[in-house]
């Protein structure tokens, strides 16, 4: 799954750059109820996946290497402003709902459904949560339910509803251009099952994670990142992300990122101690981006991540099927991208890559080999009633040694609908 977000970071920063922020957003607080916003958000998600190989052996008695499924979500979000005084305080609270709308037991298993007590996929699932919120000056600190986005723990957002995190989370930003955080997570629900313990969630225990993000100037900026989830692994994360500009309408841009994993405690997940590492480097003109990257993993395993959370994994050949992220496996990705609005169709956007990986270690004596083609199309409706509605395409081409997982064509038709209510 593709994250592109840029993390930074610095831990320690020039004298001259130690200036503090401007203004304290704290001060510049409206109330409780003035700065709250209540927002609703629908996605229809229909996914399928063909096993092009046939069923794996180990599936479900009855599989027939094929996944079909439809389900709708929504998603409710009110977030307060904070009191006004020295320390503000607030409250955050959301509501997750789903509907299966097609999908039977003989085409299920694309992630969007859990199962029941019966082993048949559930037609509806709900979850709601909420957090207090602090803040002095230009620091928040929250306590409770959450959705989070760090490179070393992040809820993912892939299928119809997303993860969540429970935990304490502080974030500060008193000095301009860098931002330091810290949290402690005890609790994360799947995209499948809404419960929150270690049977129904993603199985973790506990996560510490500290970062250090700082933007250097407008065109550089650098990230460290810690994580410490208990009995499962420690990792480091850094990413340095550097933009030139060379013209009024082109640009490069170059993205570093990588993970040093190293088991601990119990090591739950078994053998994970890895590094993996990826460059980007992409050119943009008018309409057109080119990128081309690498990526690289060694260690006595594949990158592992999941317990905490589907979206830690902030590297280049993070696509639509595969991650790329094999033991002792090298990747390249050529990638490009057009945005039709400098061709008079605004909100109209495609996408295509080709990635392709190999000496992949699969303990055969032989190494495996993978590659993949994604395919996407969006267009988001600018104006009038429907406004910020979307609808994107996905298609997915994956081939693989036998080895290593087979073929498999993954299509996704995504409809995205975010109203502010508030």
């Amino acid at each position: 799954m593709q994250v592109m977000k840029w993390s930074v970071m610095a831990l320690a920063v020039a004298a001259g750059s130690t200036q503090m922020a401007f203004a304290s957003s704290q001060s510049e607080s409206n109330g409780f109820l003035e700065d709250s916003s209540f927002d609703i958000f629908n996605r229809v998600l229909y996914m399928n996946r063909d096993f092009r190989n046939g069923p794996n052996p180990s599936a479900p008695k009855g599989d027939s290497g094929y996944r079909e499924e439809t389900g709708w979500g929504l998603r409710t979000l009110f977030e307060s402003g904070f009191t006004q005084g020295t320390i503000g305080v607030g409250f955050d609270a959301f509501t997750l709902s789903s509907l299966k709308l097609d999908g039977g037991s003989g085409h299920g298993g694309s992630g969007l459904f859990s199962r029941d007590s019966d082993s048949n996929y559930e037609k509806t699932q709900s979850q709601a949560g909420g957090a207090i919120k602090f803040r002095v000056s230009n620091t928040g600190l929250k306590y409770g339910d959450m959705f989070v986005a760090s490179p070393v723990f992040s809820t993912d957002d892939s299928r119809i509803l997303p993860e969540s995190a429970t935990g304490t989370y502080l974030v500060s930003n008193e000095i301009e251009g860098l931002e330091l955080s810290a949290g402690r997570f005890t609790a994360m629900s799947s995209q499948v099952a809404t419960g929150r313990d270690t049977i129904d969630g993603t199985g973790l225990k506990s996560a510490n994670i500290y970062g250090a993000n700082y933007s250097f100037t407008d065109n550089l900026s650098a990230g460290l990142h810690y994580s410490d989830v208990e009995d499962y692994f420690k990792k480091t994360y850094l990413n340095v992300n550097w933009n030139l500009p060379i013209a009024e309408d082109q640009s490069l841009n170059f993205d570093l990122n990588g993970y040093h994993t190293k088991g601990d405690g119990d090591e739950i997940y078994g053998e994970v101690d890895n590094d993996i590492w990826s460059l980007a480097g992409a050119y943009n003109i008018g309409a057109h981006t080119f990128t081309l990257a690498y990526q690289s993993s060694s260690g006595d395993a594949g990158y592992v991540y999941g317990v905490d959370g589907g979206g830690t994994i902030y590297l280049a050949n993070s696509v639509q099927y595969s991650d790329f992220n094999g033991k002792d496996e090298d990747s390249w990705q050529a990638r490009y991208d057009i945005n039709m609005a400098s061709y008079g169709v605004p909100g109209l956007s495609f996408m295509t890559r080709y990635i392709a990986g190999d000496n992949i270690d699969v303990g055969t004596g032989t190494d495996a080999q993978e590659r993949e083609i994604d395919i996407e199309a969006k267009y988001v409706i600018q104006d009038g009633a429907a406004k910020d509605l979307s609808f994107r395409v996905r298609n997915a081409f994956y081939r693989s040694s036998n080895a290593y997982g087979g073929d498999i064509n993954d299509f996704r038709l995504i409809m995205d609908y975010p109203l502010d209510v508030l």
